[in-house]
């Protein structure tokens, strides 16, 4: 089984967002979960499968994508690069690394055969490990004149002659192979956005913080709210619990506090048991949400694409994990109810 993650740069339009995830919902495929927001401008979703259909969903989407986003008007807190930003493959049940990257290459090469540049990154650069952040560092504006010295895409010629801009409405987009990570924010009461940046530039990996965390603190226009944003890297091998801890010390120390934590696409188990402890505040945070559980389902009579045990190796499921979340999560908003 083959996953895949496609960020959209676009988090505004229903209509158009709605398509998207269509594009996604093909015969071998099954749609894990989508979301939007409007201040990154962005829409994530995981999609899961047979790699052949995982591969033809993800073209077509990119496609349409292609066509319909065009970031010479996009605005967003999100650093972006494409119209299909960023299309990391995972290996699931009976796949290797080594088989996602054959799909990341073989996805990337049609890609860049619709006109737009790609970048690899993760196991799927050569050598392995290219950062995303040095791809995106000034966004797509920084590309838009051209390819400088040194920040090439890997895919630069199209079928029909050689390209050495970007798309000039779609950009380029990132394609890797790796493992699944964590995204995730935490939003912050009592502090503004200088306080977030400072916090994000403490955890981070680059700034001496927890290995494999990339964090960002980010303002959201629509709420009014305050946010460090992150994605931490290999999260079955990594705790949110220290970066979660070390956060709310952070912010104590300035005048704040956390006050939830969202998840974008699929949880770890570890980050819904800390919800269940009453530990953090994740609403809507359920075993629906968490990847392991969904391809257990699968592969015990589930709705999905085949009947196999498709669990990540090394992890395996909690049967009351569903029970005791719900009741996890009822009790800590009576408690918060209580206390407003």
């Amino acid at each position: 089984m083959l996953g895949a993650v496609p960020n959209f740069s676009e988090g505004r339009d229903p209509a158009l967002v709605a398509a998207l995830v269509d594009a996604l919902s093909r015969p071998g495929t099954e749609l894990l979960d989508h979301s939007s927001d409007p201040d990154h401008h962005r829409s994530v979703a995981t999609v899961v499968g047979d790699p052949a259909a995982v591969e033809d969903a993800c073209l077509f989407a990119a496609e349409l994508a292609r066509d319909s986003i065009d970031l010479r008007g996009h605005s967003g807190a999100h650093p972006r690069v494409g119209s299909l930003d960023v299309l990391p493959f995972l290996p699931l049940r009976e796949m290797e690394m080594a088989d996602a990257v054959e799909s990341a290459h073989r996805v990337g090469r049609r890609i860049a055969g619709l006109g737009v540049p790609v970048y690899y990154y993760a196991q799927a650069s050569d050598p392995p490990g290219r950062g995303l952040a040095e791809i995106r560092r000034g966004g797509f504006e920084a590309l838009a004149g051209g390819f400088s010295s040194g920040r090439e895409p890997d895919l630069q010629s199209p079928a029909g002659g050689p390209r050495r801009a970007p798309h000039p409405s779609a950009g380029v987009t990132c394609v890797a192979a790796r493992a699944p990570l964590l995204a995730w924010n935490v939003y912050l009461e009592g502090l503004d956005l200088a306080a977030a940046r400072e916090i994000a530039s403490l955890i981070r990996e680059t700034g001496g913080g927890f290995a494999g965390l990339r964090a960002l603190g980010i303002a959201l226009p629509s709420t009014g709210r305050i946010q460090v944003s992150m994605n931490l890297e290999d999260a079955e091998s990594r705790s949110a619990a220290p970066i979660y801890d070390e956060i709310e010390k952070l912010a104590t120390r300035r005048g704040g506090r956390p006050v939830e934590v969202e998840v974008i696409g699929m949880a770890t188990r570890g980050l819904a048991h800390l919800a269940d402890s009453g530990r953090l505040y994740a609403p809507g945070l359920g075993p629906e949400r968490v990847l392991a559980d969904r391809l257990f389902e699968q592969g015990t009579g589930g709705s999905g694409p085949n009947e196999q045990s498709h669990f990540p190796s090394g992890v395996e499921r909690s049967p009351d994990l569903g029970a005791r979340l719900s009741s996890g999560r009822a009790a800590d908003l009576a408690l918060r109810k209580a206390a407003r």
